[in-house]
């Protein structure tokens, strides 16, 4: 069934771009491959997976499509000609047109990339929920009206948005949403990164000036390179520090390094160029303890400038105590216990607890790694954060 969940997932986007592209209203096709999806779920255990599955998603939804025409009288005419037709085939490029078109300028940001990690992502509500920190209750109901917004605004699938800041967002949070997933059994989910890749490649080739698309495809090919040493045999997550740096995918660094060394070169600097510089640095060590500290705690300090969060905040910490240690790193962390952003994340507490370990305070890192493994939803987290405090007896 897992299986069968993957490929579903991975059809639908290509599904609904389209079915899209052929009969419009957002709203409708969506409803339509969502029927399909749930007959291809129903049907495809006892009967096999078609050998096109996409394929026979898109026919199966673009016929559930005609049917809700034929209820409505002003597109009988419509109706009859689509009927007749054959099911639209995918084309190269779908995917990116319907990422373009979630993001359209009638939409505001935050409902922008709701919308297109639902339709593009293939993420789940709660999912989404997760990865932007709101109520599940808050996203349905963004999600319900973007797509009435979308109707309302006459969106074409073949306009594209003309800001694409909503776009690299929505991108990098899809790649984040795989690389570390917020909840589950899994660390990694490799079909949300790989798609997020593929996805920023597609912009990358269109937009090959735009230096913060390639800040972004170099930030995901520098991290992504790491996977392969981010889990043990049994699943079990292995921090940075610990990774076997043998088993980075290296013509992956190369690849971001060179992007990102052309976009730093030639284009103003942004904040996905900064994050890909940091993650250069850390990739380029070949040991821990090569690690250019001062650098990165430098590229933090212009990223924090540019581009002020709490996780940038947060990073900016950790760097800061690798160069002045870890009670310079511990006064800082004391200063952001304000921000409620922060004072709610696991990522704080597991902070707090690596820096007082440094210091020696094992009592107090137990109980502050205890603290962030509940805190999050990931079961290989949970399970390091408690293997953390379990070693401090």
């Amino acid at each position: 069934m897992g299986d069968l969940t993957s490929l579903l997932r991975e059809c639908a986007p290509q599904a609904l771009a389209a079915v899209v592209r052929r009969h419009g209203d957002f709203e409708a096709c969506e409803d339509a491959v969502q029927e399909a999806l749930i007959a291809a779920a129903q049907q495809w255990p006892s009967t096999g997976v078609p050998e096109h599955p996409r394929n026979w998603l898109i026919t199966v939804a673009s016929r559930r499509r005609v049917e809700l025409l034929r209820n409505e009288t002003a597109r009988r005419r419509r109706e009859e000609t689509v009927w007749r037709e054959p099911a639209p085939q995918p084309r190269g490029d779908d995917e990116l047109a319907l990422l373009l078109l979630c993001c359209h300028p009638a939409l505001s940001v935050p409902a922008q990339i709701t919308l297109t990690l639902r339709a593009v992502g293939g993420l789940t509500t709660a999912e989404i929920a997760r990865a932007l920190l709101l109520p599940e209750a808050t996203v349905g109901q963004r999600i319900s009206r973007a797509k009435q917004r979308i109707r309302d605004a006459g969106a074409r699938f073949d306009r594209p948005a003309s800001d694409l800041t909503a776009v690299r967002h929505v991108l990098y949070l899809i790649f984040n949403e795989g690389y570390t997933a917020s909840s589950g059994d899994a660390l990694n989910r490799v079909d949300l990164t790989r798609e997020a890749i593929r996805l920023t490649r597609q912009l990358h080739r269109r937009l090959p000036g735009d230096g913060e698309v390639a800040g972004l495809l170099a930030l995901m090919l520098l991290t992504d390179a790491r996977r392969p040493s981010r889990t043990g045999p049994d699943g079990a997550l292995i921090p940075l520090a610990e990774q076997d740096r043998r088993r980075w995918d290296r013509s992956a660094i190369d690849e971001g390094v060179a992007i990102i060394t052309a976009a730093l070169a030639h284009a103003p600097i942004g904040p996905f160029q900064l994050q890909a510089a940091i993650a250069a640095v850390h990739d380029e060590a070949t040991r821990v303890e090569d690690t250019d500290w001062e650098q990165i705690l430098l590229l933090y300090g212009l990223l924090h400038a540019l581009h002020p969060n709490p996780i940038v905040t947060l990073n900016r910490i950790v760097a800061l105590a690798m160069v002045d240690g870890p009670r310079a790193g511990l006064a800082a962390l004391d200063r952001t216990a304000a921000d409620p952003v922060l004072a709610k994340h696991h990522r704080t507490a597991a902070v707090r607890a690596h820096l007082l370990e440094m210091t020696g305070d094992h009592a107090g890192a137990r109980d502050h790694y205890r603290r962030a493994a509940r805190l999050t939803l990931s079961i290989p987290e949970q399970r390091y954060l408690e293997s953390r405090a379990a070693r401090l007896r």
